[in-house]
């Protein structure tokens, strides 16, 4: 099984940026943890973060062919791209959006999420252990 991670703007400040919410490791850390994971796991991984709408809706539109599923962590565009859901439900891979804090009990304006419709779920608000429970459930899927 082949995994496509993909994460979105300011991810690349993990440790830095609001450390109240999203806590003090870093994405270096994160990608650590994603690859160790998969190791164990036997699945293989890659692992992207880019701070460009754009360029996330071309890596989705090339994962077709490539790539079981996408675990994507769209952040700031969950709110606002329409672009991201049309680039999910056009690939047909089945996708995990991941979040680290829960959008839920932030800001109303977090609460909407575009590409949530075109996932197969959504896991929010477990931290990095988000993305590894989001892996286990695509592996799960492309198992079963």
């Amino acid at each position: 099984m082949k995994l496509l991670i993909l994460n979105g703007p300011n991810l690349n400040l993990l440790g830095l940026r609001e450390p109240e919410i999203y806590g003090n490791q870093t994405y270096d850390d994160l990608c650590k943890l994603i690859e160790a994971h998969a190791a164990a796991s036997h699945v293989e991984v890659e692992i992207r973060q880019t701070n460009h709408e754009g360029l996330l809706v071309d890596w989705i539109q090339q994962a077709r062919g490539i790539y079981d599923g996408i675990v994507l962590n769209p952040a700031a565009y969950t709110h606002s791209s329409v672009a991201l859901l049309d680039a999910v439900l056009a690939v047909g891979l089945p996708t995990v959006e991941v979040h680290l804090s829960d959008p839920m009990r932030r800001e109303a304006f977090r609460q909407i999420s575009y590409v949530r419709s075109a996932c197969v779920a959504t896991i929010a608000g477990k931290g990095f252990a988000g993305y590894l429970e989001a892996m286990d459930l695509l592996l799960q899927r492309y198992s079963a």
